[in-house]
Protein backbone atom coordinates (compact mmCIF):
# COMPACT_ATOMS: atom_id res chain seq x y z
CA UNK A 1 0.00 0.00 0.00
CA UNK A 2 1.06 3.68 -0.58
CA UNK A 3 2.42 5.24 2.32
CA UNK A 4 1.21 8.51 1.02
CA UNK A 5 -2.37 8.63 2.15
CA UNK A 6 -1.21 6.92 5.42
CA UNK A 7 1.11 9.76 6.14
CA UNK A 8 -2.00 11.67 5.28
CA UNK A 9 -4.61 10.21 7.58
CA UNK A 10 -1.41 10.64 10.97
CA UNK A 11 -1.22 14.61 10.01
CA UNK A 12 -4.96 14.74 9.43
CA UNK A 13 -5.56 13.02 13.10
CA UNK A 14 -3.47 15.00 14.43
CA UNK A 15 -4.85 18.15 13.38
CA UNK A 16 -8.63 16.54 14.57
CA UNK A 17 -6.81 15.40 18.15
CA UNK A 18 -6.03 19.29 17.96
CA UNK A 19 -8.80 20.60 17.42
CA UNK A 20 -11.06 18.49 19.85
CA UNK A 21 -8.07 18.10 22.84
CA UNK A 22 -10.80 20.47 25.41
CA UNK A 23 -13.62 18.26 24.38
CA UNK A 24 -11.32 14.84 24.60
CA UNK A 25 -10.41 16.22 28.67
CA UNK A 26 -14.15 17.44 29.51
CA UNK A 27 -15.37 13.56 28.69
CA UNK A 28 -12.41 12.23 30.80
CA UNK A 29 -12.47 14.97 33.43
CA UNK A 30 -16.44 13.56 34.17
CA UNK A 31 -14.98 9.90 34.65
CA UNK A 32 -11.21 9.71 34.72
CA UNK A 33 -8.04 11.98 35.09
CA UNK A 34 -8.84 14.74 32.85
CA UNK A 35 -5.60 14.66 30.88
CA UNK A 36 -6.66 12.44 27.77
CA UNK A 37 -7.47 15.80 25.42
CA UNK A 38 -3.81 16.66 26.47
CA UNK A 39 -2.25 13.59 26.30
CA UNK A 40 -3.36 12.53 22.68
CA UNK A 41 -2.40 15.75 21.50
CA UNK A 42 1.11 15.30 23.06
CA UNK A 43 1.38 11.94 21.40
CA UNK A 44 -0.24 12.98 17.59
CA UNK A 45 1.83 16.39 17.76
CA UNK A 46 5.13 14.36 18.60
CA UNK A 47 3.93 11.90 15.64
CA UNK A 48 3.02 14.82 12.93
CA UNK A 49 6.68 15.90 14.01
CA UNK A 50 8.32 12.86 13.18
CA UNK A 51 6.54 13.21 9.60
CA UNK A 52 8.20 16.49 8.70
CA UNK A 53 11.69 14.42 9.23
CA UNK A 54 13.34 13.18 6.56
CA UNK A 55 12.01 9.65 5.98
CA UNK A 56 13.82 6.85 4.81
CA UNK A 57 12.88 6.45 0.93
CA UNK A 58 11.81 3.39 0.85
CA UNK A 59 9.74 3.23 4.15
CA UNK A 60 6.43 0.75 3.61
CA UNK A 61 3.68 1.85 5.22
CA UNK A 62 3.54 -0.54 7.49
CA UNK A 63 6.86 0.57 8.65
CA UNK A 64 5.50 4.35 9.20
CA UNK A 65 2.47 2.25 11.10
CA UNK A 66 5.05 0.95 13.48
CA UNK A 67 6.80 4.04 14.01
CA UNK A 68 3.82 5.58 14.88
CA UNK A 69 2.82 3.09 17.09
CA UNK A 70 6.27 3.05 19.01
CA UNK A 71 5.72 7.29 19.30
CA UNK A 72 2.56 7.29 21.12
CA UNK A 73 3.57 4.61 23.50
CA UNK A 74 6.38 6.87 24.50
CA UNK A 75 4.89 10.20 24.52
CA UNK A 76 1.04 9.46 25.33
CA UNK A 77 0.42 8.79 29.37
CA UNK A 78 -1.60 6.55 30.80
CA UNK A 79 -3.58 3.52 29.52
CA UNK A 80 -3.71 5.56 25.75
CA UNK A 81 -0.83 5.11 25.46
CA UNK A 82 0.06 1.61 25.52
CA UNK A 83 -3.33 0.91 23.91
CA UNK A 84 -3.33 3.53 20.69
CA UNK A 85 0.13 3.02 20.41
CA UNK A 86 -0.10 -0.95 20.27
CA UNK A 87 -2.69 -0.79 17.84
CA UNK A 88 -0.93 1.19 15.39
CA UNK A 89 2.18 -1.28 15.71
CA UNK A 90 0.16 -4.56 15.28
CA UNK A 91 -1.53 -2.07 12.34
CA UNK A 92 1.71 -1.75 10.59
CA UNK A 93 2.75 -5.25 11.37
CA UNK A 94 -0.60 -7.00 9.75
CA UNK A 95 -0.15 -4.68 6.86
CA UNK A 96 3.53 -5.58 5.75
CA UNK A 97 2.56 -9.07 5.95
CA UNK A 98 -0.03 -9.26 4.28
CA UNK A 99 -0.37 -10.90 0.09
CA UNK A 100 -1.54 -9.64 -2.60
CA UNK A 101 -4.66 -8.52 -1.83
CA UNK A 102 -5.92 -5.46 -2.85
CA UNK A 103 -5.42 -2.41 -0.82
CA UNK A 104 -9.07 -2.53 0.97
CA UNK A 105 -9.11 -5.99 2.14
CA UNK A 106 -5.10 -5.64 3.33
CA UNK A 107 -6.05 -2.93 5.31
CA UNK A 108 -9.33 -4.42 6.63
CA UNK A 109 -7.17 -7.42 7.67
CA UNK A 110 -4.64 -4.68 9.57
CA UNK A 111 -7.59 -2.88 11.36
CA UNK A 112 -8.96 -6.20 12.80
CA UNK A 113 -5.17 -7.23 13.67
CA UNK A 114 -5.36 -3.25 15.61
CA UNK A 115 -8.97 -4.16 17.13
CA UNK A 116 -7.57 -7.50 18.01
CA UNK A 117 -4.60 -5.62 20.15
CA UNK A 118 -6.68 -3.71 21.94
CA UNK A 119 -8.79 -6.11 23.14
CA UNK A 120 -5.82 -8.36 24.44
CA UNK A 121 -4.28 -5.33 26.23
CA UNK A 122 -6.89 -3.93 27.63
CA UNK A 123 -9.14 -7.10 28.12
CA UNK A 124 -12.03 -5.08 27.04
CA UNK A 125 -15.26 -6.71 25.59
CA UNK A 126 -18.60 -5.12 23.53
CA UNK A 127 -20.17 -3.09 25.83
CA UNK A 128 -17.31 -2.08 28.77
CA UNK A 129 -17.59 1.19 28.05
CA UNK A 130 -13.81 1.53 26.55
CA UNK A 131 -12.07 2.34 23.06
CA UNK A 132 -13.03 -1.31 22.07
CA UNK A 133 -16.38 -0.19 21.55
CA UNK A 134 -15.41 2.40 18.85
CA UNK A 135 -12.61 0.15 17.22
CA UNK A 136 -14.31 -2.75 16.75
CA UNK A 137 -17.77 -1.48 15.39
CA UNK A 138 -14.91 0.43 12.96
CA UNK A 139 -12.88 -2.43 12.48
CA UNK A 140 -16.01 -4.40 11.24
CA UNK A 141 -17.84 -2.32 9.06
CA UNK A 142 -14.05 -1.61 6.98
CA UNK A 143 -14.11 -5.20 6.56
CA UNK A 144 -17.62 -5.55 5.30
CA UNK A 145 -17.76 -2.88 2.77
CA UNK A 146 -14.22 -4.09 1.38
CA UNK A 147 -15.90 -7.35 1.16
CA UNK A 148 -18.53 -6.22 -0.56
CA UNK A 149 -16.08 -4.35 -3.07
CA UNK A 150 -17.08 -0.81 -2.08
CA UNK A 151 -13.29 0.36 -2.20
CA UNK A 152 -11.21 2.00 -0.03
CA UNK A 153 -12.47 5.57 0.89
CA UNK A 154 -16.30 4.16 1.13
CA UNK A 155 -14.66 1.37 3.30
CA UNK A 156 -13.39 4.25 5.22
CA UNK A 157 -16.60 6.16 5.72
CA UNK A 158 -18.59 3.13 6.75
CA UNK A 159 -15.90 2.26 9.55
CA UNK A 160 -15.74 6.45 10.85
CA UNK A 161 -19.95 6.30 10.80
CA UNK A 162 -19.67 2.97 12.89
CA UNK A 163 -16.49 4.58 15.35
CA UNK A 164 -18.91 7.31 15.83
CA UNK A 165 -21.81 5.40 16.60
CA UNK A 166 -20.14 3.44 18.70
CA UNK A 167 -18.54 6.14 20.63
CA UNK A 168 -22.33 7.56 21.09
CA UNK A 169 -23.45 4.17 22.23
CA UNK A 170 -21.18 4.37 25.30
CA UNK A 171 -23.14 7.47 27.25
CA UNK A 172 -25.87 4.91 28.91
CA UNK A 173 -23.01 2.37 29.83
CA UNK A 174 -21.52 1.44 33.14
CA UNK A 175 -18.01 1.10 32.77
CA UNK A 176 -16.77 -2.23 33.34
CA UNK A 177 -12.58 -1.37 32.88
CA UNK A 178 -10.27 1.30 33.83
CA UNK A 179 -10.50 4.31 36.17
CA UNK A 180 -14.12 4.97 35.01
CA UNK A 181 -15.16 1.45 36.54
CA UNK A 182 -14.42 3.00 39.79
CA UNK A 183 -17.60 4.93 39.79
CA UNK A 184 -19.69 2.57 39.11
CA UNK A 185 -23.49 3.93 38.17
CA UNK A 186 -21.72 7.45 38.38
CA UNK A 187 -19.96 6.44 34.90
CA UNK A 188 -23.51 6.15 33.19
CA UNK A 189 -24.65 9.40 31.37
CA UNK A 190 -20.77 10.15 29.66
CA UNK A 191 -19.39 8.93 26.65
CA UNK A 192 -15.97 7.42 26.84
CA UNK A 193 -12.97 9.48 26.19
CA UNK A 194 -10.97 6.75 24.58
CA UNK A 195 -13.94 5.82 22.50
CA UNK A 196 -14.44 9.39 21.07
CA UNK A 197 -11.02 9.89 20.55
CA UNK A 198 -10.86 6.31 18.53
CA UNK A 199 -13.61 8.18 16.16
CA UNK A 200 -12.15 10.84 14.80
CA UNK A 201 -9.09 8.42 14.21
CA UNK A 202 -11.34 7.09 11.89
CA UNK A 203 -12.79 10.30 10.64
CA UNK A 204 -9.37 10.81 9.80
CA UNK A 205 -8.81 8.24 7.51
CA UNK A 206 -11.71 8.52 5.65
CA UNK A 207 -10.69 12.30 5.31
CA UNK A 208 -7.77 11.42 3.81
CA UNK A 209 -8.80 7.98 1.91
CA UNK A 210 -11.74 10.20 0.08
CA UNK A 211 -8.76 12.91 -1.03
CA UNK A 212 -6.94 10.32 -2.39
Amino acid sequence: MDPAPIREWLRTTAQLIDQEKDRLTELDSAIGDGDHGVNMQRGFTAVARFLQEDRPQDETAGQLLVATGDTLISTIGGASGPLFGSSFRALGKALDRSGPESDDRRLAAALAAARDSIQRLGAARPGDKTMYDAYGPAADAFARAAEAGDGLAASARAAATAADEGTRATEPMQARRGRASYLGLRSVGHQDPGAASTALVFRALATALEAK
